[in-house]
C-alpha cells in the first residue's frame, strides 16, 4: 500500500515537472566546472582511517558520478571502532548558493548530514561545514567542519573535525586516500 501511494506521488510529481518544464520552458542544470572537479574523482580509491588516538583501520571507497553528471555518489566500506562500517554520500555543486554540497549516511547513525562549503582551486582543498544531528556526548547536534586536500589526482587527504564551544577545530579523524591504478 504505501509502495503504491510513493509510486503514485512520484508518477504525479515527474508529469507534473514535465508539464511545467514544457509550458515555462526551464531549462535544466547543466554540469559546469565544479561538476567537473566531482567526476575527476571516480573510481576506487584505497583508504587508511586514522582516529585521535592513533588507532588505524582500512577501508575502500567508490566514487561515481550520476543524475545527468550533477551529484558524485560514493560508497564507503570499512572499519570504525573496531566494528564494520558503510557510509553513502552525495555530493554536487549548488548553482544558486555557488557552493559545493553534501549528504552524508552511515551504519551508525540514522539521521543524515548535511554539509556545504567552497574549494579553493589554488591548493586545490575544499572545506566543508555543518551540523552533526547525532551529536557529541551530550547528545546534542554538534558543528563539524570536513577538509580535502588533494596533492594531486590520485590522492587525497580528509580530516574531520569537530567544532568545539569555543570555536576551535579537534581531528576526531583523518582518512589518506590512493585512488587505485586501473
Amino acid at each position: 500500500m504505501r509502495r503504491s501511494y510513493l509510486l503514485a506521488v512520484l508518477s504525479i510529481t515527474l508529469g507534473w515537472s514535465a508539464v511545467r518544464a514544457q509550458e515555462e520552458k526551464i531549462e535544466f542544470p547543466k554540469p559546469g566546472p565544479e561538476h567537473a572537479h566531482l567526476k575527476s574523482l571516480e573510481g576506487v580509491w584505497d583508504t587508511e582511517m586514522t582516529m585521535a588516538d592513533g588507532a588505524k583501520s582500512k577501508g575502500i571507497a567508490t566514487y561515481k558520478m550520476e543524475c545527468s553528471g550533477l551529484w558524485l555518489t560514493s560508497d564507503f566500506q570499512g572499519e570504525f571502532g573496531g566494528q564494520k562500517f558503510q557510509g553513502r554520500g552525495l555530493d554536487s555543486y549548488d548553482l544558486k548558493k555557488k557552493k559545493y554540497v553534501g549528504v552524508w549516511v552511515d551504519s551508525m547513525v540514522t539521521r543524515p548530514m548535511f554539509v556545504e562549503g567552497d574549494r579553493d582551486e589554488k591548493t586545490n582543498t575544499t572545506t566543508l561545514t555543518g551540523d552533526s544531528p547525532e551529536g557529541g556526548p551530550d547528545g546534542k547536534p554538534m558543528k563539524v567542519k570536513l577538509v580535502t586536500k588533494m596533492p594531486d589526482a590520485d590522492h587525497m587527504n580528509f580530516e574531520f573535525f569537530m567544532v568545539g564551544p569555543d570555536g576551535k577545530d579537534i581531528s576526531a579523524f583523518k582518512i589518506a586516500y590512493a585512488r587505485r591504478k586501473k
